[in-house]
Parts: C-alpha cells; sequence; structure tokens
C-alpha cells in the first residue's frame, strides 16, 4: 500500500500546474522510478495519458480533478492527502491489443484503454466484415464505423455511439456499431473479455477506413485484430466512497 513516497504529474493547463506546486511544496516529489504512487492532476484525457506513460511500471494512479470531466479523477483537495491515497481503492483496468494492416502490409500494434475505434475516412460508409474468435458474426456492416470497449471506456465514445454502460468488473466487453445502415436493427453485441475480434475492410481503397486505439490512429487499414491484453493490469486509486465501480453503476441512472 503506498505510503508517503508520490510523483506528482500534472496537464499543462495554468490551474493544474499551479497545484501541483502547491502540492509538492507540501508533500514533495519523488521520481517516478522510486514513487510508490502517482497523483495525477487534470481530466479526463490527461488522465488517460498518464495511464499510458507509467503502464509498464504497474504503479498505482491517483487522479484529482483539474479538468473538465473528471470521471476517472478524485475531488481535488490538498488536506491529508497521504490518508488518502493509502485508503484508497485499487480498480484494476487491463487495456485492448489492436493490430491493424494497412494497404502497404504494414503491421501496426497499439494499446487502447477506453477503445479500439474504425472510422470512415471519405463520403464513403465503410464496408465491414466481423468475425469472433474465428467465426463470421456479420458478414457486412455498413456503416460509418464500429468501436469495442473496455467497462472503462463505455461511459465515453461507445455510449455517445449508443452502446451499452459496462460494470468494470462485468467480464465483457462492447462492441458496438456507429451510425449503422445495414443491418438496421443489429444494434452492437456484449463480449466476453478473451474473445478476439477481426475486422476486415471490404472495397479498402474505395471506402478507405483508419483504427484509433485511443491516441494513435493508422490510416487506410485493411484487416484490424482486437483483443484484451491480460498480462498488462493499470491500477487506479479511487477514494472509497466514490469509486469507479460506483460511479459507472450510477451513470445508468441519469435521466
Amino acid at each position: 500500500m503506498p505510503s508517503a513516497r508520490i510523483h506528482f504529474t500534472a496537464s499543462e493547463t495554468e490551474d493544474a500546474q499551479a497545484a501541483c506546486k502547491r502540492l509538492i511544496h507540501q508533500y514533495g516529489q519523488h521520481s517516478s522510478s522510486d514513487a510508490e504512487v502517482i497523483v495525477a492532476l487534470g481530466g479526463d484525457g490527461f488522465m488517460l495519458e498518464t495511464m499510458h506513460r507509467f503502464m509498464a511500471t504497474g504503479l498505482p494512479i491517483y487522479g484529482m480533478n483539474k479538468g473538465t470531466v473528471g470521471f476517472l479523477m478524485n475531488n481535488y483537495g490538498e488536506e491529508n492527502l497521504i490518508e488518502r491515497v493509502t485508503a484508497g481503492k485499487i480498480t484494476r483496468l487491463h487495456p485492448l491489443k489492436m493490430t491493424a494492416k494497412d494497404l502497404s502490409g504494414k503491421v501496426t500494434e497499439a494499446l487502447a484503454i477506453n477503445e479500439v475505434s474504425l472510422l470512415r475516412e471519405s463520403r464513403q460508409t465503410a464496408k465491414i466484415r466481423i468475425s469472433i474468435d474465428g467465426h463470421v458474426k456479420v458478414e457486412e456492416l455498413t456503416c460509418d464505423g464500429v468501436l469495442v470497449a473496455t467497462p472503462a471506456g463505455s461511459t465515453a465514445y461507445n455510449f455517445s455511439a449508443h452502446g451499452p454502460i459496462l460494470p468494470v468488473n462485468a467480464g465483457v466487453l462492447a462492441l458496438t456499431p456507429i451510425s449503422a445502415f445495414r443491418p438496421r436493427r443489429w444494434r452492437g453485441a456484449l463480449l466476453p473479455r478473451e474473445a478476439k475480434i477481426e475486422f476486415t475492410i471490404y472495397e479498402n481503397r474505395k471506402r478507405p477506413v483508419s483504427a484509433v486505439a485511443d491516441a494513435v490512429e493508422v490510416r487506410d487499414v485493411s484487416v484490424v485484430t482486437v483483443e484484451e491484453a491480460p498480462d498488462i493490469t493499470i491500477n487506479l486509486l479511487f477514494d472509497p466512497e466514490h469509486n469507479l465501480e460506483q460511479r459507472i453503476l450510477d451513470e445508468q441512472f441519469i435521466l
């Protein structure tokens, strides 16, 4: 359990930088190699950057909101920070691994904490075949795109695309079409976290598609596979009274 060795990091906003200076003055600053916990100051976008940056270290990350939405953050407060961090409840997340092959044959791998999305690049709708564990489930999806979301990312782009909100510990992924034209009545699927999803792009020169894993974009893809990376664990710390599981549950009852 973390004690007093904190590495602070903050977004580039004036408010976050000022808060970071005050906290470092009060609690000190340890290098990331010596720290027991990362404290991130910013919004959800900066929190995603921080998770990617420190993913390989396994260090727990405690976010405090100095941004706009702050869904992945705790409330900001400068007092009793050591006690709050020590009492924090750990939520363990596993990212998605995207493997994307483009028209030139180049293969790109990237990790996504929120979602992997495929999006049309031109005025032409995309035509995509969807296979799960080697079995074709949708022969031809005509759409603006399609995405695979983790539970942590299910309240983001996935929810805006009318996908389901997933409890963190549900053990499932959301497969959600984006503005599907055909089949009209298909609204997506819930998949076991062990599933391997493969997207094959039809007419990919006439109907180019890009694949995006969080901030990494690959243009003009031909085949994209997505699967969870169970060997990589991200440890987020939340105040017990408002942890991530409870926040995601509450989101389902916002009218």
